[in-house]
């Protein structure tokens, strides 16, 4: 009988953390390419890009995701996914009256244009405090299908994004149910993160169940487990027949007091799954579980 296998997500930089908070955090081009194919090479399946301006702000560039993207195309065919979301500083944030901010709709587009074959997909709205400032995330359902639109005419597959039970049985269901993404559906759970997103959920195993159980029909997922949720979810996730994330852009650290590194996160997670007589999905497998390439994708070209 063989091993059931799990995609593995690589998440190496993140919209929000600083190099000040973990010198290994990878931010520039040539570090999130080398961070990735280490991954890769030790059982990564999936990377999931945010990318940084040259200052180390958060950016959805489309020349700087290309840029990174190309550099990884060049020695791995790990299986990319650009991020819409961009984050919490740079380019991607502007005020607004009475000392708020928000995450700027038109930079968040600029994420789908970089020719890879996933990107997030927030079909969800939040008030996030980060660095004493609070930051809106405003994805009406309007915006959230002009997202969910953009990507299938681009033949890109979408990894939902969701923060809470309601973000899946709202805006995540309803775009679904109108046909703006195929089956298998890639959702990624976040948790953990409530201390500094509204309305977003707790981890506990109750509360991962419960998510779990509100998914579309046809859906695979993932766990985002924030800070030291990463490796509890993560084994959650497996136990539940879910899939795995790691990586620097959810978690900082090995263990308490411990800063980690990328390939440690992934080498770990990897002899987990391996001790559960579970094993990590090649990008080849992991695209034929997720349904790639989507219908209208330009074929990614890999040099290895």
């Amino acid at each position: 009988m063989s091993k059931r296998k799990v995609i593995l997500t690589i998440a190496p930089t993140g919209g929000m953390a600083h190099k000040s908070q973990n010198p290994h955090l990878p931010t520039q081009p040539g570090e999130i390419a080398d961070d990735v194919i280490r991954c890769w090479n030790a059982g990564a399946s999936v990377v999931a890009i945010h990318a940084r301006r040259p200052d180390d702000g958060a950016t959805c560039n489309p020349d700087i995701y290309r840029d990174i993207n190309a550099r990884i195309r060049k020695h791995s065919d790990i299986v990319i996914n650009n991020s819409t979301g961009g984050g919490v500083h740079g380019d991607m944030v502007h005020p607004l009256a009475g000392d708020r901010w928000e995450i700027l709709w038109e930079e968040r587009l600029k994420g789908m244009d970089a020719g890879a074959e996933m990107c997030t997909l927030d079909a969800t709205t939040l008030n996030l405090s980060f660095e004493g400032k609070e930051i809106l995330m405003d994805t009406s359902l309007t915006r959230g299908r002009a997202l969910a639109a953009g990507m299938k005419a681009r033949g890109i597959k979408p990894e939902w994004e969701v923060f809470s039970p309601t973000h899946i049985l709202q805006d995540t269901t309803t775009l679904i149910n109108e046909g703006l993404d195929d089956a298998p559906h890639f959702v990624n759970l976040v948790m953990n993160v409530h201390r500094n997103f509204q309305n977003a959920m707790p981890y506990s195993p109750r509360f991962l169940q419960m998510m779990v159980d509100t998914l579309p029909k046809n859906s695979i997922f993932c766990v985002s487990g924030i800070g030291p949720s990463q490796l509890e979810a993560n084994v959650a996730s497996l136990l539940l027949g879910g899939h795995a994330r790691v990586g620097l852009e959810d978690n900082l650290y090995l263990r308490q007091g411990e800063l980690a590194t990328n390939i440690q996160l992934t080498e770990r997670i990897v002899r987990i799954i391996r001790e559960l007589d579970m094993e990590p999905a090649t990008p080849a497998e992991a695209r034929e579980m997720m349904g790639l390439p989507r219908a209208g994708a330009a074929r990614p070209e890999f040099a290895i």
